[in-house]
């Protein structure tokens, strides 16, 4: 690199891109156009599953209980609306990965003037006709019918709808309609039969069986907020906001998304489950929209590398990587590098574990963490706030590990952020570091992901200020395992550089 480009070398520390979302704890659903003031009391039986000798050989009494709770809806979207939201071929943009097909039945290419038709399944929630079913089933709906299952036609309004979790809430006008009961979906355990029920490509209600095949999921479907029960109960387009019951016809989940390589069910389908679906649900009918806890920190999942680097004897965890000023977090004390192993007693494994208990607290709820701190154990007492209605940044606490903390960082350009860097990168004013100029495209650097236009904050828990200021704290780094805090796509990440591998292959 040459002066003029205000670029230098770096022969040890740089980063691989790492993929994550950021910050803890939020608020972010779409307002209702009007909000209601209804308190919905769902039915609920915290129970566990009867786990006793295996069922028996016929669930038909289950399913006389339980279908008429579940409804068939269609919907009719705007033809704008539903090119905004599909692929080239007019089908929804997530039916083009062929790992994720949202089960959204068939929304069919149409004349431009003509309106779009969708199909989905829902859940009656309550007997004066409040329905739960998928965000995606009537996201953009200009006109919501809902089937029963006696055959009458309702037509429907939308409530609320939190794109966060993929739960909406619509409502008919109705009496003494037939409300599921609500399961305790943390009970719920690897290995425990459930039925999927819904409208399987409108074909009617359609009931199939297997068994829990997982728990606290995270797929990568997009969603802010993951925790999907998975099931091999057979589900396929047009079950999207059906039910998953236990055996005795219990509410523990409504059916989202299916992962396929085919676009038909192979398998793995994903549910969100009853406790996060009720806790939204709640939401929606009281204020239109879901308020969530917010602390206003980055957070990632503490690896065993990283545990290794910060001298942790724990193996997980959510590891903070960045406290925004003037937030709850700041306020209470916490630290970037600070790994929360608790929260109000209960063991927090992950950062997804830690984004769900914050967000579904009430703003203004006290909070205790249990915080591992250079080696120690602290407890920080937090006040959860809503997050600010300006702050465009990701979800708090939608973090995830940046890998396998693998790759040699050599051959990476740095240069100080100035005036352009920062506009052109959209980098906050609060934000110094170095910002990555280049990246040597045979260099091990580039295999481990390091990206241009990330930024560089720490190198082995210091401060980096400018670009030479990282590379004076690369050359003077001692060992093979380098820890660097990096700003990437807007977000706070901690990774590990691992020169080892490649010092063992040099000849």
């Amino acid at each position: 690199m040459n002066n003029a480009s205000r670029s230098i070398l770096l022969r040890r520390a740089s980063i691989g891109a790492a993929f994550a979302l950021a910050a803890a704890g939020l608020l972010a659903a779409v307002d209702a156009d009007q909000p209601s003031a209804h308190s919905l009391v769902l039915k609920r039986d915290n129970q566990e599953v009867n786990r006793g000798p295996l069922e028996s050989s016929s669930f038909a009494g289950v399913v006389k209980r339980v279908a008429p709770s579940i409804v068939k809806i269609t919907v009719q979207i705007s033809p704008r609306h539903a090119s905004m939201n599909s692929g080239e071929d007019g089908e929804n943009p997530g039916m083009n990965n062929p790992l994720f097909r949202q089960f959204f039945g068939n929304r069919l290419p149409s004349l431009p003037e003509t309106p779009e038709s969708g199909l989905g399944s829902g859940v009656i929630v309550s007997p004066d006709g409040y329905i739960v079913t998928n965000n995606h089933v009537v996201d953009g709906a200009k006109q919501v019918t809902v089937v029963l299952s006696d055959g009458r036609e309702l037509s429907a309004r939308v409530v609320g709808r939190d794109p966060q979790t993929d739960i909406a809430v619509v409502k008919v006008s109705g009496r003494d309609l037939p409300a599921i009961t609500f399961a305790s979906s943390g009970k719920v355990e690897v290995g425990d039969r459930v039925l999927a029920i819904g409208n399987p490509f409108g074909i009617g209600e359609t009931v199939t069986t297997g068994i829990v095949s997982a728990t606290s999921r995270r797929a990568g479907i997009g969603l802010a907020y993951e925790d999907f029960i998975q099931t091999d109960a057979a589900i396929n387009p047009g079950n999207s906001g059906g039910a998953l019951v236990d055996v005795e016809g219990r509410l523990v989940g409504i059916n989202t998304a299916i992962l396929s390589r085919s676009g038909g069910f192979q398998g793995v389908g994903l549910a969100v489950p009853a406790d996060l679906v009720g806790n939204v649900v709640d939401n929606l009918v009281a204020h239109g929209k879901v308020v969530r806890g917010y602390l206003g920190v980055g957070i990632q999942d503490l690896t065993p590398g990283l545990a290794d680097s910060f001298g942790i004897k724990a193996q997980s965890g959510a590891l903070i990587t960045d406290v925004r000023p003037g937030t709850p977090g700041a306020r209470a004390g916490l630290k970037s590098g600070d790994v929360v192993t608790a929260i109000d007693g209960q063991p927090v494994d992950s950062a997804s574990r830690l984004s769900l208990s914050v967000g579904e607290t009430a703003p203004g709820t006290k909070l205790t963490l249990d915080v591992l701190r250079d080696g120690k154990t602290e407890q920080v007492a937090v006040t959860t706030a809503s997050k600010p209605s300006g702050d465009g940044r990701g979800d708090d606490g939608q973090s995830m590990s940046p890998g396998d903390d693998q790759g040699v960082l050599n051959g990476v350009g740095v240069g100080d952020i100035d005036s352009s860097a920062r506009r052109d990168l959209n980098l906050p004013e609060r934000l110094s570091g170095a910002v990555i100029t280049g990246v040597d495209p045979a260099s091990a650097s580039a295999r481990a992901g390091l990206r241009e236009g990330d930024v560089i904050l720490e190198i082995n828990r210091h401060p980096v200020d400018s670009a030479k200021s990282a590379v004076d704290l690369s050359v003077s780094a001692t060992g093979k395992k380098t820890l660097l805090k990096l700003w990437s796509h807007g977000n706070t990440v901690y990774v590990i550089v691992d020169e080892t591998a490649s010092a063992e292959a040099a000849p």
